[in-house]
């Protein structure tokens, strides 16, 4: 007599995502590492600065240096606070407006995709007709009509990403409308909510997530650039893209550290949160996953006995 004892072990999603970055995804785990800990900066930064954000020590251009460890600018102010108070901008625009963007998006494509017919038809037309507008200069114009601050830039980059990135997600709803357990729950009289909730939600969840890692630099970016052009949060809130711009141009030459380690955060940060959400993306998606049973549910022989 035969048989076979298997042991079916199920672990956590999260974990398993977590293990298999730091086993596989290197880059992407110094990343996430980063990325978490410009999230901190950001929230401690008011306990990290050894000076306010306008603070004038008296030290003009004073290059780095043990007392001011990046230097100071043309007014006397430590660039090594300002960074740190940069951080928050940059983290709390990126987050908050790529979640608006998200939200706007899979609304825009889930309900798009799924109705389809001439609702799509209708509602595609002007997604087209928005892309077809230079982002840039819709961004400037928008920021000039509601005014500047830190919450007209989160709304105006989360609403214009939102809508430009709803394609995405409406590709993805089109697979899914035309899967064979769709097509039995409509079959057996399923309730439109009832299939959002349980067949169309849970199956856009992880490219959700890759849209919303891999839109976070984008988003930093585009405020790093309203702010250099003047239309981002107005003084004396330090920016990135702020410090780069004025009086950094003008003194780049005399003092290059003030342009320096501004442009070196944000080109960090945007890196690190690249690096992240591209390895965030080989994990989660289906297609690059590898084989059967390597993730959620691992299934292991651990006995055979005749």
């Amino acid at each position: 007599m035969a048989g076979n004892s298997l042991e079916v072990k199920k672990d956590s999603k999260f974990f398993e995502v977590i293990k298999r970055m730091v086993k596989e995804q290197p880059l992407g785990t110094a990343g996430a590492f980063i990325t978490l800990i410009m999230l901190l900066v950001a929230i401690f930064a008011n306990y990290l600065t050894p000076y306010g954000i306008n603070h004038m020590t008296g030290f003009v251009l004073a290059p780095p240096s043990l007392k001011f460890l990046m230097g100071t600018d043309n007014l006397g102010r430590d660039i090594f606070s300002r960074v740190l108070y940069g951080a928050r901008v940059s983290v709390i625009v990126g987050l908050l407006a790529t979640l608006i963007s998200v939200i706007i998006s899979t609304f825009i494509g889930v309900t798009s995709g799924y109705i389809g017919g001439i609702f799509d038809l209708i509602v595609q037309r002007f997604v087209d007709a928005f892309m077809c507008l230079p982002g840039l200069v819709i961004l400037m114009l928008l920021v000039s009509l509601i005014g500047a601050g830190l919450w007209q830039i989160i709304v105006v980059l989360g609403v214009t990403g939102g809508i430009s990135g709803s394609r995405m997600m409406r590709s993805v709803v089109f697979t899914i409308r035309e899967s064979t357990y769709l097509k039995a729950a409509i079959a057996i009289g399923a309730s439109t909510p009832t299939i959002f909730r349980r067949h169309i939600l849970p199956n856009i969840l992880a490219p959700l997530i890759i849209v919303f890692s891999m839109s976070v630099p984008g988003t930093i970016l585009a405020e790093a650039g309203l702010s250099f052009l003047g239309f981002g949060v107005p003084p004396p809130t330090p920016t990135w893209g702020a410090m780069l711009s004025g009086d950094a141009r003008t003194y780049m030459f005399r003092a290059p550290w003030m342009a320096f380690f501004p442009g070196f955060a944000l080109s960090i940060l945007v890196y690190s949160v690249n690096m992240f959400g591209d390895s965030l993306r080989d994990i989660l998606d289906p297609r690059l996953r590898g084989g059967i049973g390597r993730y959620g549910v691992k299934t292991k022989k651990i006995k055979t006995s005749e």
